[in-house]
């Protein structure tokens, strides 16, 4: 800086700056002059971008910023695809079938779950045939869960048919359909398993070779209704011998006897001994040797007659015939539970006669006399007929096979796999866990950590699935205000389970005007 004198006598500056040398910096040298270079340029473009700052998921970060601890989630709504198709892009499609009759909300993810095992066989191709198994500890929902889609497949022209109810969980279902209910138990009605129902008259509508079919599909099953009486009677089933007598009476019986035959009129026909029933016990010409032959046979038949435990239900007429054009509930609920003999053969009865009554709808259906009528058969409190006797597991095999041919969706209703291996013949525990692999699907309740080996055995499911099913069998929680239980963490939960594919967790929901019928503890309300 040089001083200079002016003017005005003041003091000026003179400021020179120097130009920048035109020579290039030296090059960094080495693994500490790169980082340092790299360093020094990344600030440079820093100085040169300014500093964009976007907000997280939960808003901008830093104190004072506004981020919030908690997001709620949003409202959800449902609805279909016309209702809901213009507000992209919230919308989300359902994981689940959209098809059958509603049970509730999928567990999973929220969805509605429609299931029953006609629709889904018919309509969606995704079983092999139309029936299910439904397991679960008392209390949680079983019935409720049948009852839902019995109604619903009421709604869709299917009429379902209880096939003994020992509650009773579905009479005032039925009854609110219009439906027919049979009361029967001692004093109150009776039911003759010689009783071929509509056959007779049916018969004479249809063809010469759809009436031989038909007839001998009745005679069948009398022979079949029988022997499992005599079954649960003795706790075995009749020999050979005796299976042979039984059939060839039952033959003579029908071409001998005007009107329908009782237990009385089979019992006269044995004592009787006819030639064609004397050829078939081989009592080669003695008379003696076949009154030794049918004493045993004779003893059981004689204690169908109202003097044994089994009582008069199957010593009379029967007392109401069954419609086969409206649902029906055979209402056993008056036999007490100590009485688990007179409860399986009145189940086996009961089944016996209402799959007769099917056949015929069948068969003038077929003839083109009626219209094709469609039926949701279910078969409750199943471990009670199996365990009344060996050789009851084949009965009812026998009867409730070829479902599928014949137009009639089932549901099979039991507590735990433990009631269906619990039989003491191998071959009968096998017979039974074969009720579980042949049905469509399976549908579990809360069910115990022990349960789990032997149903996955036949059903294939997850440790994860497993362990949904373990929690909903949890005991309820004391409610120490109210001094009660509340209710049972797995009540009205379910799982279904198709072959091999993930099950589906659903809750049934009940609308306002099924609980009423779905109320099974009302004997308890004030």
């Amino acid at each position: 800086m040089t001083s200079d004198t002016s003017l005005g006598g003041g003091p000026t500056f003179d400021q020179s700056v120097s130009a920048p040398s035109s020579a290039a910096p030296a090059e960094p040298r080495g693994r500490r002059g790169r980082k340092a270079k790299k360093q020094a340029d990344k600030g440079a473009d820093a100085e040169v971008r300014p500093l964009i700052r976007r907000p997280g998921p939960r808003g901008y970060r830093g104190w004072g910023q506004g981020t919030p601890g908690y997001v709620e989630t949003p409202p959800e709504w449902r609805g279909t695809t016309v209702q809901v198709c213009g507000l992209w892009p919230f919308g989300a499609g359902s994981g689940t079938p959209g098809v059958g009759v509603p049970l509730g909300r999928s567990l999973a993810g929220g969805a509605t779950v429609c299931c029953d095992p006609i629709s889904w066989f018919t309509r969606a191709n995704l079983l092999l045939n139309p029936s299910e198994f439904v397991l679960g500890k008392p209390g949680l929902g079983k019935s409720t869960i049948v009852r839902r889609q019995a109604l619903g497949l009421a709604g869709y022209g299917v009429n379902p048919v209880v096939f003994g109810d020992l509650k009773p969980d579905y009479v005032d279902l039925i009854q609110a359909l219009d439906g027919q209910v049979i009361s029967l138990g001692r004093g109150r009605g009776y039911l003759n398993v010689l009783d071929p129902g509509e056959v007779t008259e049916a018969a004479v509508r249809l063809p010469l070779k759809a009436r031989q079919a038909l007839l001998a599909e009745a005679h069948g099953r009398r022979l079949n209704a029988v022997a499992s009486l005599v079954t649960v009677l003795r706790g075995r089933p009749p020999t050979d011998r005796e299976e042979s007598i039984l059939n060839t009476a039952l033959t003579v019986l029908n071409d001998r006897h005007d009107g329908v035959p009782v237990m009385k009129d089979l019992v006269r026909l044995l004592q009787d001994a006819p030639e064609a029933v004397r050829a078939v016990a081989l009592d080669r010409g003695d008379i003696a040797r076949y009154r030794d032959i049918t004493e045993d046979l004779e003893a059981s038949l004689v204690g169908l007659l109202g003097g044994g435990r089994l009582g008069e239900l199957f010593a009379h007429p029967t007392t109401e015939a069954m419609h086969h054009d409206r649902p029906v509930c055979f209402d056993v609920s008056s036999i007490d539970d100590s009485e688990g003999q007179l409860q399986a053969a009145a189940l086996l009865a009961c089944w016996s006669y209402g799959f007769g009554a099917i056949s015929v709808a069948q068969a003038l259906a077929d003839a083109g006399l009626e219209p094709q009528r469609h039926y949701f058969v279910i078969l409750d409190e199943l471990w009670r007929v199996l365990r009344a006797g060996r050789g009851l597991v084949d009965r009812v095999d026998a009867l409730t096979r070829l479902n599928r041919q014949r137009g009639v969706g089932m549901a099979m209703i039991t507590h735990t796999m433990s009631d269906l291996l619990a039989l003491p013949a191998e071959e009968d525990r096998m017979k039974a866990k074969g009720f579980v692999e042949r049905a469509g699907m399976v549908i579990c309740g809360g069910l115990p950590a022990a349960e789990m080996p032997q149903l996955t055995e036949v059903v294939s499911m997850t440790e994860s699935e497993q362990q949904i099913i373990t929690d909903w069998s949890t005991p309820p929680s004391w409610d120490s205000e109210l001094g009660t239980d509340s209710a049972p963490p797995g009540r009205g939960k379910f799982m279904i389970k198709v072959g091999g594919r993930p099950g589906i967790p659903v809750q049934v929901e009940l609308t306002p005007s099924e609980l009423r019928i779905n109320d099974t503890n009302r004997k308890w309300t004030t």
